[in-house]
């Protein structure tokens, strides 16, 4: 198969309508071709492209930061000689001097398949913006390694966010290029936009449902997304920012663990088997004790648990884990009802809400978790018709 920037590269037909154009890159460390350059260093490489200038998102172009609410500054590059601006340092949104630098911006960002990663938020920016300054956009398509299941409550209107770009479920099963033309028609805007398209591209196929495994090498798309396990995991974990639990941070094994100093893990593997064991199918879960180098709980060893994605228990269709996250929090405060568990602090520079309702979209989530008499089945009633229409909505703008 080949992903959008290979096949810009390979097919000089593709290039055509970018003659005589001013063009700019929107890239990050996994924007690489099939033989692993850069994607800038490979178009800068191209005597019919005229590049002129680079944006970086969270993380940084070439990948400089490693935690949340840490800035990239612009830089000029050192190989091309272009400015490369942040979009994730002093601005979110380009500005109208830095749009002047382009006729045609390529954007081309591995995303992770989850609502949360900002990556897609600032694909709405970058559209809202070239619809002000009648500037076009190119989406270079990639896989969403974590495939077509959809799973979530759809964000409510007024929770948008860096972290929220729209009323989707958090786990929404669209490509970067699918998602350009929902927001598109979503938010109403006049854009010119196109998406090269991925060639034999088949989410559902096994092993991988999404990523092509055995074709494709893993290059982190953020510090913390180091491997296809996480990206499965991630719509679940991620929920775990919002809370005093770790997420793994810190240890090898990010956004696939979760645990702390005083959670009795093999209580909680029970409780939460006995609450919704339909909620835990697909995948394996292990009792495990880790101690993170930096992050929460730095330099303590942790009782928790690491969801396991890779091996022949995986089962695509049926793994759940927004559920699988939901239901841990739920078990948490179920064994101890004043365990302090929502982490109250600056997320992604929102100051008056609590993180996990930021991550979530809404309450809905949180006060599920900590309405004592709220059964599994009382959160299947509001996600499920938010999954089921997010399902109907989304078929228009398939691409594969």
């Amino acid at each position: 198969m080949k992903f959008g920037i290979d096949r810009l590269i390979t097919e000089p037909a593709l290039r055509r309508p970018l003659a005589g154009k001013r063009i700019a890159l929107l890239a990050h460390p996994a924007s690489v071709t099939a033989d692993l350059t850069h994607s800038l260093d490979a178009l800068a490489a191209l005597p019919d492209l005229n590049l002129t200038a680079a944006f970086g998102p969270q993380h940084g172009l070439r990948g400089d930061k490693q935690d949340n609410m840490m800035e990239s500054p612009d830089f000029t590059d050192p190989a091309h000689g272009i400015p490369v601006f942040s979009l994730y340092g002093e601005v979110r949104r380009p500005t109208d001097a830095m749009m002047g630098t382009f006729d045609v911006l390529l954007v081309d960002l591995q995303d992770l398949g989850c609502r949360i990663y900002t990556f897609i938020t600032t694909l709405r920016y970058v559209l809202e913006a070239a619809a002000a300054h009648g500037k076009a956009v190119w989406v270079l398509d990639r896989p969403n390694p974590a495939g077509r299941p959809v799973e979530g409550l759809t964000l409510r209107a007024g929770w948008e966010s860096f972290v929220g770009a729209g009323a989707m479920p958090m786990r929404h099963g669209l490509t970067m290029g699918e998602l350009g033309h929902w927001f598109i028609a979503t938010l109403g805007v006049d854009v010119d936009y196109q998406v090269i398209p991925m060639s034999g591209w088949q989410p559902e196929a096994a092993p991988g449902h999404g990523w092509p495994l055995g074709e494709r090498s893993w290059v982190n798309p953020s510090p913390n997304a180091p491997n296809l396990s996480m990206a499965r995991a991630y719509a679940g974990t991620v929920m775990l920012e919002g809370t005093t639990l770790s997420e793994g941070r810190g240890t090898t094994r990010p956004l696939e663990v979760f645990g702390a100093p005083d959670l009795d893990a093999a209580a909680l593997l029970r409780d939460m088997h006995a609450l919704a064991p339909e909620w835990l199918q697909g995948c394996r879960l292990r009792e495990c004790w880790f101690e993170p180098t930096f992050h929460k709980h730095a330099g303590t060893q942790c009782h928790g648990v690491q969801i396991h994605v890779d091996d022949g228990a995986y089962v695509h269709e049926r793994f759940q884990p927004w559920r699988l996250q939901a239901l841990a929090f739920k078990a948490v405060l179920r064994q101890r009802a004043d365990y302090p568990l929502w982490r109250d602090f600056a997320y992604e520079y929102e100051y008056d809400r609590l993180a996990i309702d930021l991550i979530n979209g809404s309450p809905l989530l949180r006060e599920w978790v900590e309405d004592a008499s709220s059964t599994p089945a009382d959160l299947e009633a509001i996600a499920a018709p938010d999954e089921a229409a997010w399902r109907e909505a989304r078929g228009a703008f398939l691409l594969y």
